[in-house]
C-alpha cells in the first residue's frame, strides 16, 4: 500500500496549467527537490480562488501538497521573491524553456542543479536572450545524460584548438577536419570552448552554438515540433 506524502513549502516554478473537471486546474510544476510533477489545484477556476493570483509562470513559489506519485493535490502556495518580468521575445523564450522541460524531463526525477540553472536563465532573459537560452539548453542536455564533449577531440583525446575546425557528431563529439565539407556539424574549436566556459558573445559563435544545440535537442524530441517555435514563426518573430 502506497504511503501518502505531505510535502511542505518546496521551491517551485509553474510550467503549464489547464482546466480539469468543473472547477479545478491541473498544474505542471518543476520543483527543486522532486523534479517535475502534476498537482490538482482544487477550485482554482473559481473567481474567488486564492490559487488564481499565485500560480503563474516564472514566479518563484513555495508549494505544499499531499499525495504520492506523479499527481498530487495542492494544499498551500506562497509567492517567493519577485516574479521574473518577461515580455515580448523574452516571454516566449521563457515558454520555450518550459516546453523543453515538459517534453524532455521525466517526472519525479530530482534535478536541483537544473532547477537553479532554470531560475538563472529566467533572470538573464531580459538582458541577453540568446546566451541565456543556449546555456540552459546545455545544462538540460547534461541533466538528461546527453552532456556534450566540448573540450577534447573525440578521435585523439587532444585538447581542442581554438582556430581549428571540427566536425561534431552528437553521439561522438568533435573530430578535427581539414576542410569544411562532409557531413555533420562543422564548428570551430574556439566556439566549443566558449560554450564550455559559458562565455560566448560573437554573432558567429551564437549562430553555430544554436545550430549545434538545436540539432541535438531535435534528435531527442524525435522530430516532433515545439509549439513555441511554431508560434514565433507564425508571428514573424526571431526563432529561439
Amino acid at each position: 500500500m502506497r504511503t501518502t506524502e505531505r510535502i511542505t513549502l518546496i521551491p517551485t516554478y509553474v510550467l503549464h496549467q489547464y482546466d480539469w473537471r468543473e472547477t479545478s486546474r491541473l498544474v505542471e510544476i518543476f520543483t527543486h527537490d522532486h523534479g517535475r510533477l502534476g498537482l490538482v489545484a482544487r477550485g482554482a477556476r473559481r473567481a474567488n480562488s486564492p490559487w488564481r493570483a499565485v500560480l503563474r509562470p516564472f514566479q518563484p513559489l513555495l508549494l505544499s501538497w499531499v499525495g504520492s506519485g506523479e499527481l498530487a493535490t495542492l494544499t498551500a502556495a506562497e509567492a517567493g521573491d519577485g516574479p521574473h518580468a518577461l515580455s515580448g521575445r523574452a516571454l516566449m523564450s521563457g515558454f520555450y524553456m518550459n516546453e523543453l522541460l515538459l517534453r524532455l524531463l521525466p517526472r519525479l526525477d530530482p534535478q536541483p542543479e537544473l532547477f537553479g540553472q532554470y531560475g538563472h536563465a529566467l533572470s538573464r532573459l531580459t538582458q541577453a536572450i540568446a546566451p541565456a537560452l543556449r546555456l540552459f539548453e546545455k545544462h538540460l542536455l547534461t541533466a538528461l545524460g546527453y552532456g556534450l564533449n566540448l573540450e577534447r577531440d573525440a578521435a585523439t583525446g587532444q585538447p581542442l584548438e581554438t582556430d581549428a575546425v571540427y566536425r561534431y557528431e552528437p553521439e561522438q563529439g568533435p573530430v578535427r577536419i581539414l576542410d569544411a565539407g562532409g557531413t555533420g556539424i562543422n564548428i570551430k574549436g574556439g566556439t566549443l570552448l566558449a560554450l564550455a566556459s559559458g562565455d560566448f558573445q560573437q554573432p558567429e559563435q551564437l549562430r553555430d552554438v544554436r545550430h549545434l544545440l538545436r540539432t541535438v535537442l531535435d534528435e531527442l524530441l524525435g522530430g516532433r515540433p515545439l509549439r513555441t517555435r511554431e508560434v514565433m514563426r507564425a508571428f514573424g518573430k526571431t526563432q529561439v
